[in-house]
């Protein structure tokens, strides 16, 4: 059952949280601008606009998709994940505790910052300055999910190490 166990939480990582952070990291690129904008407008930024050459209204729709139904099937991930801990007897170990944390960070950006932005963007275009916020957001995102990787791998406090 433990192999089991950890071949879906590996796999689901693999598949929904990386298939959410590649959606979330290429939205950005394919949303829309709103034309005739200049950089900045109504603010004091002298950012060029973004580059109009990638904009894609459709594939931004299906990134933003993607976004949403990886990160509810991505709830397999902790879940499962919390199981094999806790069934391991591992729950009290500090690489445990911060991935946790971290995970919860990352889905809470994901539920209150990226998917409800990518939802502004789609809706109603600027001139791009929130979808250089929106990337930075999906920077952290990406960060926090990377550190848990390391960690998983590298275990810092267990007893068994790596």
């Amino acid at each position: 059952m433990e192999g089991l166990l950890l071949s879906v939480h590996v796999l689901a990582g693999i598949v929904f949280v990386g298939g959410s952070a590649v959606a979330t990291s290429l939205f950005p690129r394919y949303a829309p601008v709103a034309a005739g904008l200049p950089a900045g407008a109504g603010a004091a930024d002298p950012s060029p606009p973004p580059d109009q050459g990638d904009r894609n209204r459709a594939v931004a729709v299906a990134l933003h998709r993607i976004t949403r139904v990886y990160s509810i099937l991505g709830l397999v991930v902790p879940a499962a994940g919390i199981i094999l801990a806790s069934g391991q007897g591992r729950m009290g170990e500090i690489w445990i505790t911060i991935s946790m944390v971290l995970t919860a960070v990352a889905g809470g950006l994901l539920a209150t910052q990226i998917y409800p932005r990518q939802r502004d963007a789609l809706s109603r275009p600027d001139d791009g300055r929130r979808l250089r916020r929106l990337s930075m957001f999906t920077g952290i995102y990406n960060l926090a999910w990377a550190t848990v990787v390391v960690l998983m791998i590298v275990r810092p406090g267990s007893g068994t190490g790596a």
